[in-house]
């Protein structure tokens, strides 16, 4: 019998207005693979992470995990199921320190009642700690977010997510508004990170360099359709790509 895809898409169709943002979509994730979905703005690239987070419901089509169908469940029991999700700006408490977020994460993990009362008596802390060494900010666990720089606060809000434990992170743009000194090396620590705890990523990403290092495979998004997948010398390459995507002419 053949192992269901880790995360597998079927004719998801949805439309705002006259805007077509999915379009018989079908795609498919493999385990241990770090997808990246790049193409144009308003391509349906953020629109495929709403729907299969539970944000959006498609008005055709299924999202499965694992073979189970999940479309309409809500985002709660999707992430419960080991979805995770990092939005393009880190969804953070800027007023606790980096720790402090770990911990109410890990207290909404495990449904904790009151988690901001008896925060400092959450069982986990040294398991939050860990989490902060895998992306490298256990230096900085202590300090509240609003004094981090932005990639530090990205790979605290990744923690967050593995914190999770899921098996499936979908990321929306994990470098932007990353300096351009820094992006790289986040990039190096988030994709270790998702290694050693063994979960599959899929990343919309607008930088083609970051997707030519850490991507595994490709899918090129237009007009609410995947049009192209492979791997990233592959599909960087492809005239039509060139064109509509990184932005020359040829």
């Amino acid at each position: 019998m053949t192992t269901p895809h880790l995360l597998e898409a079927r004719n998801l169709e949805i439309r705002f207005g006259g805007v077509v943002a999915a379009n018989d979509v079908s795609l498919h994730v493999n385990r241990g693979q770090n997808m990246a979905i790049i193409g144009p703005n308003g391509a349906g690239k953020t629109t495929f992470l709403n729907i299969c987070t539970g944000w959006l419901k498609p008005t055709r089509g299924q999202v499965l995990l694992e073979g189970r169908d999940i479309t309409r469940l809500s985002p709660r029991d999707i992430a419960r199921r080991g979805v995770a999700r990092a939005f393009q700006i880190p969804q953070l408490f800027t007023e606790h320190t980096a720790l402090e977020n770990l911990l109410i994460a890990v207290a909404a993990r495990d449904r904790l009642s009151n988690p901001l009362r008896d925060l400092h008596r959450i069982p986990e802390r040294a398991e939050m700690m860990h989490m902060l060494e895998m992306v490298n900010c256990a230096d900085v666990a202590h300090r509240q977010v609003d004094e981090l720089s932005e990639g530090q606060r990205k790979l605290i809000d990744i923690a967050i997510a593995l914190a999770l434990k899921p098996r499936l992170l979908l990321m929306d743009e994990p470098t932007s508004g990353v300096a351009s000194s820094e992006k790289f090396a986040v990039m190096d620590i988030l994709v270790r990170a998702l290694h050693e705890a063994q979960v599959t990523s899929v990343f919309v990403e607008h930088d083609m360099a970051i997707v030519e290092r850490y991507a595994d495979e490709v899918a090129v998004w237009a007009a609410g359709d995947v049009r192209l997948r492979g791997a990233p010398a592959e599909v960087l390459a492809h005239p039509d790509v060139i064109r509509d995507v990184i932005g020359e002419v040829v």
